[in-house]
């Protein structure tokens, strides 16, 4: 006998209910003739209509049928009465999530700002942990402040939260996002389960749905088969995980080449791309949900102050290392669900297509020179460093944000909406309040080779991106209130921030050895290359040298890192790894080590005497 929770009991119920009494034929089918069911499941696949958007099954007038009705019934304003009917701890759990709160976006640039230590304490709205305890969480955040600029700049009135509030908060899933090509979403359970294309058409069946009207899903259907352009409708600014996983980075602007007709490439985004290289998974066929748990991308419970604390994924859960098997667990100890061990072989079903993939497996495997080189020859480095601090060979880098806010001028506000008939439409760009005030942007340049490393909250060597290097200009219509400032954070550094970063740009051949160990900027100390001073031409330049540089030679930091426990290379560790850099002048080529080593220290002195007359 197949005993339920109560809870799960109940919920089973509500389902069978709902699919049970769908009529032969409702009503909103004569007009919505040929929509897709919300789901293919046997509950799904036969909810009516209105279990979910309300409304009136039995009106003969659309006017009378949409009265009451919830345009998006997963909206996280009603979710609990509709999703949460048969799916109560993944709705529960949602609110919670990094994708509800924004906790880490807005903790890093407050953190930026001078307002607050590096500890999230605030999220879009106010919300209460489900379960406390772990790492890297808390038991409550508090709304993000809104920002006064009649008052004094303080830790709860500073212009970086109405930046938040107007700019970077629209990746939430209270809201329904930004509605332009390449970003078009819903909001709620649908922002990641209702799938999108990039142009925001409707593809389906509905003969009442114009196929070329904006901000309409693909089809009519709830799935659990998210791809990964679904992902980057967010996940196409800050760390820029999404776009780099598929290997572009945003251009310069041009839109070039041009296509066959001379007209300009498509915007996504509002951007142009150039394309790179793809990360392997992606390459292979893999998917965003095939390395990133339910758990991870719903939430759990728990209100996680960064993002790196909630992934539950690390490289050894499937590759292990060269003396220890792959995990196949989350770093909770939970199983993986498509990673299984079959004989001596490791295999990753697709949770999108259902493909089945051999797993590379570290341990016993046969390693290039340079393989064995960095893994086994060398052991610190997989002590020390992360796997993608070598196999991430680029990283989406946008060098000086410059962000100039007009307080003369009211703009929306991502967080503060209008109140609607239907609440599911008040996270709409077009239902924002105007609390906050109008911002644009701008940046000194881009990059994406050669990038800068340091060491992550674990301890471990890492790739840095800019995080959030914001350089602020305020104007009061046309009369200049601040230009160019740059804040400072509580620790004393400039609040230009370069943060670690997976950055979902993994290759199988790997960084060089010199790339690392012969290169000032890998090293944080910048290239020499930008002229700060020169290019803040009313003032003092932010920070000394250049944007690139994190850290000087004496091992003091320059620029903010917004996780606790992260930090750019001291003075000693700087030594340690530019001395192998002189080794490598003689003992490598193109990353391989050459055989052969001088029979004593007399003769390597001699050597090296014999070398330096030489150069």
């Amino acid at each position: 006998m197949i005993r339920m929770a109560p809870l799960h009991l109940a919920t089973f119920v509500v389902c069978f209910l709902f699919s049970s009494l769908a009529p032969a034929a409702e009503k909103c089918l004569t007009c919505h003739e040929g929509i897709e069911p919300i789901g293919k499941g046997p509950v799904m696949s036969n909810l009516p209509c209105v279990s979910c958007h309300k409304g009136n099954a039995d009106a003969t007038t659309a006017e009378q049928a949409h009265k009451g009705m919830y345009a998006n019934p997963s909206d996280l304003r009603v979710a609990k009465e509709t999703c949460g009917g048969c799916h109560h701890e993944e709705v529960r759990n949602a609110y919670t999530g990094l994708h509800a709160t924004s906790a880490g976006v807005i903790s890093g640039t407050r953190y930026d700002a001078g307002a607050q230590d590096r500890h999230s304490k605030y999220a879009n709205y106010a919300v209460k942990a489900l379960k406390t305890g772990r790492p890297g969480t808390v038991a409550e955040f508090k709304q993000v402040p809104s920002y006064d600029p009649s008052k004094p700049d303080s830790a709860d009135n500073t212009p970086v939260d109405d930046y938040l509030r107007n700019q970077c908060l629209r990746c939430h899933i209270w809201s329904d996002g930004h509605q332009r090509d390449g970003d078009w979403r819903a909001s709620g359970c649908a922002a990641c389960h209702m799938v999108y294309s990039d142009a925001g058409t409707y593809e389906g069946g509905d003969k009442t749905i114009k196929k070329d009207q904006k901000d309409r899903p693909r089809i009519h259907q709830m799935t659990s088969k998210i791809p990964e352009y679904q992902c980057i409708h967010c996940h196409n600014r800050g760390a820029r995980t999404g776009v780099s996983f598929i290997g572009t980075m945003e251009s310069d602007g041009y839109g070039t080449p041009w296509r066959p007709d001379g007209g300009k490439q498509g915007k996504l985004h509002g951007k142009f791309y150039n394309h790179l290289q793809a990360d392997v998974h992606y390459q292979r066929g893999m998917t965003c949900i095939d390395c990133h748990t339910k758990n991870a991308m719903h939430g759990d419970g728990y209100l996680y102050e960064k993002k790196h604390y909630a992934v539950e994924i690390r490289c050894v859960s499937c590759h292990g290392t060269p003396t220890t098997d792959p995990t196949l667990e989350t770093v909770h100890g939970d199983p993986l669900t498509n990673v299984k061990k079959e004989g001596r072989k490791y295999v990753l079903t697709a949770k999108l297509t259902g493909k089945e993939h051999k797993v590379p497996v570290l341990k016993g495997a046969k390693l290039s020179k340079e393989g064995h080189a960095a893994m086994v020859a060398i052991p610190t480095h997989m002590e020390k460093l992360e796997c993608y601090a070598c196999h991430a060979r680029w990283a989406p880098q946008c060098y000086g944000c410059h962000a100039k806010q007009n307080v003369a001028k009211a703009s929306g506000d991502w967080i503060n909406t209008k109140d609607t008939a239907d609440p599911t439409k008040a996270g709409r760009k077009e239902n924002r309040q105007k609390s906050a005030f109008a911002w644009s942007e701008s940046r000194s340049y881009l990059r994406w080779e050669t990038p800068v490393l340091g060491l992550n909250y674990k301890g471990k060597v890492s790739p840095f991106i800019p995080g959030c290097q914001v350089i602020l200009t305020q104007m009061d219509g046309k009369k200049n209130l601040r230009s160019n400032h740059v804040f400072t954070t509580i620790d004393g550094t400039s609040g230009l921030a370069q943060n670690p970063v997976q950055p979902h740009t993994i290759s199988t051949k790997s960084r060089s050895c010199a790339d690392c160990h012969m290169n000032t900027k890998a090293l944080g100390l910048g290239n020499g290359h930008y002229n700060l001073e020169a290019n803040f031409p009313d003032g003092a330049a932010p920070v000394d040298f250049e944007l690139e540089r994190i850290v000087d030679e004496n091992g003091k930091q320059l620029q903010a890192t917004n996780h606790v426990g992260a930090r750019p290379f001291n003075k000693e560790e700087q030594q340690r790894i530019g001395r192998v850099g002189t080794c490598m002048a003689c003992h490598y080529k193109d990353g391989v080590k050459l055989e052969g080593n001088a029979p004593n220290d007399e003769l390597h002195q001699k050597a090296i005497r014999k070398m330096s007359k030489m150069n």
